[in-house]
């Protein structure tokens, strides 16, 4: 009777098991009531207003998708390094994060549509850049030092032109290195580089040229999460209704 009793207890925590882990992935975000967004310092996609809060227009646009599946959002900054191993361990629940869809990304990941075109550029102090040609040869960069975020776009590209690159946590940390003098240049992407440096920003001794890309952001979930299906429904909503453009013009990524 104990073995008996024994075996049918194993049944049923193997049955209790397999119905958790076939949970989808909006259900398991709906039962916990958050959607946990990986991101990174990173204006004007992602970023902190004068009291704290998050903002920017990933941000912006991840919570009304949280709201869209009657969670709340909750925001973490995460190493961009890790952020695959971040999300297969449930640490978060996407990347929302002006994300680069490479090949490698859209093989760890479900990916969503691409939402945005960029592209990555070369981040130097305004008087040096003024003094290089329009059309130059990167091979003539091959001499400087740069400063890209760890495991990023601009951290491939560097290491595809062979530039001699210092990895560091974040974009913004790459363009603290430019302004301090410890690095020559950065790679980082286009829409930051129009928001964080020149007349105006933080970085106004810094510019940005030569884009060395072209590129698209998407949203990456869980491999085989029906978030993805969701999201895509939801960015063409958005689209369609004008938030979108709302938020392009918000965020000066394009003119009202």
């Amino acid at each position: 009777m104990k073995k008996l009793l024994a075996l049918v207890l194993a049944l049923a925590m193997c049955v209790t098991a397999m119905a958790a882990f076939a949970e989808t992935d909006s259900e398991y975000v709906k039962a916990k009531g958050t959607l946990v967004v990986g991101i990174t310092d990173f204006e004007p996609m992602d970023y902190r207003d004068a009291d704290g809060n998050w903002i920017g227009f990933d941000a912006d646009l991840a919570a009304l998708f949280a709201e869209s599946l009657g969670v709340t959002v909750v925001f973490q900054e995460i190493e961009w390094d890790n952020k695959v191993l971040e999300l297969n361990g449930q640490m978060i629940d996407c990347v929302w994060n002006g994300m680069t869809l490479t090949d490698e990304v859209m093989a760890a990941m479900g990916c969503s549509e691409a939402y945005m075109v960029n592209a990555q550029v070369i981040v130097m102090n305004a008087e040096k850049l003024a003094a290089y040609p329009d059309t130059v040869e990167m091979s003539e960069l091959a001499g400087l030092s740069f400063a890209v975020e760890s495991g990023s776009a601009g951290a491939a590209c560097a290491g595809e032109l062979g530039f001699t690159a210092v990895e560091v946590t974040s974009q913004a940390a790459a363009l603290m290195e430019v302004a301090a003098g410890t690095s020559d240049a950065a790679i980082i992407d286009l829409l930051m580089a129009q928001a964080m440096t020149g007349e105006g920003t933080g970085y106004a001794q810094l510019d940005y040229g030569f884009a060395l890309n072209s590129e698209e952001y998407g949203i990456g979930f869980r491999t085989g999460s029906d978030l993805v299906d969701l999201a895509n429904a939801f960015l063409e909503e958005k689209a369609a209704d004008g938030t979108v453009n709302e938020l392009l013009v918000k965020y000066g990524l394009i003119a009202e």
